[in-house]
């Protein structure tokens, strides 16, 4: 008969996880990994910049660059701060996924959205997202979902669901109740204009595997999801801050006079009764105001529109 010490010398070791999820389909080999994951490249390179150019009128070009296996959470924390995610699930096909932007696409198409031109917007420096910004890259996270929907082909045509898109930072730490599972992420480079970002895509290598990529048909995208996109991004951008500046007429000075001016001089304003003051953003007049003052502070009051609403609007929008 056994003895108690001799049943723990003799109890068998447990199954190796990463074994165990191999014999249960929840981890695949390199070459399926590679392979799907081109699928997926090849699924987003040839369809989200239609999408995107479509319902935003601006061109981007997306690249598949490669892909990784790993744990889910491992996964996710290598992407870095410098992207913004959202949970994502697709019914029958994925409970759980997660999509991500780098944080410089969102802030570029930002800038183009108030209407800086596309030759004028350098790399910008990475940092988390505004409040606003977090709106738009909901957005871009959305069409990321719509063509993942599309091209995985889950049963019942569900959309995909996700949850509010949040910094890299804010992101909660793994809840320790939810097990380990290994994951596949997919890495994409996304150029919009002289900027160059990613973006990526965090699966489950249980449904991962099971997917058979197809490629949906390109189709045209109706006006009325233009008007709609149109829409949210007219809002985002009505309560967006927009540096505005003031222009004077200043009295006429020969060229002799202005080459001699030294600090101290004064230079009269042209009006001589009340000051007209011109108000414009980026580039384009869009008040007539006149100066005045309140306490310590100079200030200018509106007196006319010299461009209707809309024009202010299409005009910030680029």
């Amino acid at each position: 008969m056994m003895t108690t010490t001799e049943a723990r010398e003799f109890s068998p070791a447990p199954i190796d996880f990463a074994l165990l999820a191999r014999l249960t389909g929840g981890l695949g080999d390199r070459k399926t990994i590679e392979k799907i994951s081109a699928d997926f490249g090849r699924l987003y390179a040839d369809f989200l910049p239609d999408v995107f150019n479509s319902e935003t009128g601006i061109s981007i070009d997306v690249a598949y660059t490669g892909c990784s296996s790993g744990l889910m959470t491992d996964l996710v924390a290598d992407l870095g701060d410098t992207f913004t995610l959202a949970d994502g699930s697709l019914r029958n096909w994925s409970p759980n996924f997660v999509l991500a932007c780098g944080n410089s696409f969102i802030i570029a198409l930002m800038e183009r959205m108030l209407g800086a031109l596309p030759e004028t917007i350098e790399q910008p420096f990475e940092r988390p997202l505004s409040e606003i910004e977090l709106d738009l890259a909901q957005m871009v996270l959305g069409k990321m979902g719509e063509v993942l929907r599309s091209g995985v082909n889950a049963q019942g045509g569900f959309e995909a669901i996700l949850e509010r898109s949040h910094n890299f930072e804010d992101r909660p730490g793994p809840d320790e109740a939810t097990p380990a599972e290994f994951g596949v992420a997919i890495r994409l480079a996304v150029e919009i204009g002289k900027v160059a970002s990613e973006l990526a895509l965090v699966i489950p290598q249980r449904a991962f595997l099971k997917t058979k990529v197809v490629m949906p048909k390109a189709k045209g995208q109706s006006s009325k999801t233009k008007e709609e996109w149109y829409e949210r991004i007219s809002e985002q951008v009505r309560r967006s801050h927009v540096t505005l500046e003031a222009r004077v007429r200043l009295q006429t000075l020969t060229l002799g006079t202005i080459s001699r001016l030294a600090a101290g001089d004064v230079i009269a304003f042209q009006d001589k009764k009340d000051v007209t003051v011109q108000v414009r953003a980026n580039g384009m007049d869009m008040y007539a105001c006149e100066l005045g003052r309140s306490g310590e502070r100079y200030t200018v009051r509106v007196k006319d529109n010299i461009s209707t609403d809309d024009e202010i609007l299409d005009h910030l929008m680029g």
